[in-house]
């Protein structure tokens, strides 16, 4: 399992490579940069010592008993989720969080932003999101506490996407729960047979100034950081509510339904 483990991201060539780069974002990926090798050390070295355990080249304490244990059953050890709460079984895990330092791997060489944020990639997104907040704030020189969300879910791929946002940040990879979307109608809709959760098309998050009052007809739909709603380990699992058209049924439909989106699934 070692060797599945990624290399760490490398913190101070990218402060090096952003140095006169000023935007919130910078600080935001240096964050997570710092947090994703905090994790990746403490995997590393739990696993070492785990080796060294079952040589019998050291005493097997009670934590690396439950880690051992934890392995065995394809289970993340409880020490590995301090970065980010998750449900997926060991091996999935492991995949993803290799996916994870991907995106930030190319974020930190390439020196720009991606066009589109995969949003669960983030161990703190509600941070992510006050940065973009935060660079729309400084630009129209207003005060952050008069910006609101407002939601446009594009029509067409991420593929298709050329170029950032000008205004606020494409999010991706989300998911939604208990409905589906109609990319034509740009509403929702009652989900697939057989179709628990699907995935929802790229939605431009833009902050707005004087936003007028939400509609009857727009479901604010809660967005979790994965399918255990209530949270876990001190970590809240709501992080937004994102605003979407409820379609030829009243808002409480969609209430009833439980509908919300997922940045993350447990597999």
């Amino acid at each position: 399992m070692k060797e599945q483990v990624p290399s760490d991201l490398d913190y101070d060539a990218t402060a090096k490579i952003f140095s006169n780069d000023n935007s919130p974002l910078k600080v935001v990926l240096l964050q997570e940069i710092q947090r994703y090798n905090d994790l990746l050390g403490l995997i590393r070295t739990h696993l070492i010592d785990l080796e060294k355990a079952i040589q019998g080249l050291v005493v097997m304490s009670t934590e690396l008993e439950e880690i051992f244990a934890a392995i065995y059953e394809n289970h993340v050890p409880i020490q590995w989720q301090f970065a980010y709460n998750s449900l997926r079984p060991l091996s999935s895990w492991v995949q993803d969080l290799a996916e994870r330092i991907k995106m930030f791997l190319q974020w930190s060489q390439s020196a720009r932003p991606p066009k589109a944020f995969w949003i669960g990639a983030f161990t703190f997104p509600t941070g992510f999101l006050t940065a973009i907040m935060q660079i729309s704030a400084r630009t129209h020189g207003v005060g952050i506490d008069t910006l609101s969300w407002d939601f446009n879910v594009l029509n067409y791929p991420e593929y298709n996407i050329t170029n950032s946002a000008k205004e606020g940040v494409y999010v991706s990879g989300l998911y939604i729960e208990g409905a589906g979307w109609d990319i034509k109608n740009q509403c929702l809709v009652e989900a697939a047979p057989m179709m628990l959760v699907c995935s929802m098309p790229v939605i431009h998050f833009k902050p707005i100034e004087n936003k007028k009052k939400v509609p009857k007809s727009v479901y604010v739909c809660p967005c979790y950081y994965y399918q255990n709603r209530a949270g876990a380990l001190g970590k809240e699992s709501f992080m937004i509510g994102v605003e979407l058209k409820t379609g030829d049924v009243p808002l409480e439909h969609w209430v009833k339904r439980g509908t919300a989106l997922l940045m993350n699934l447990d597999n």
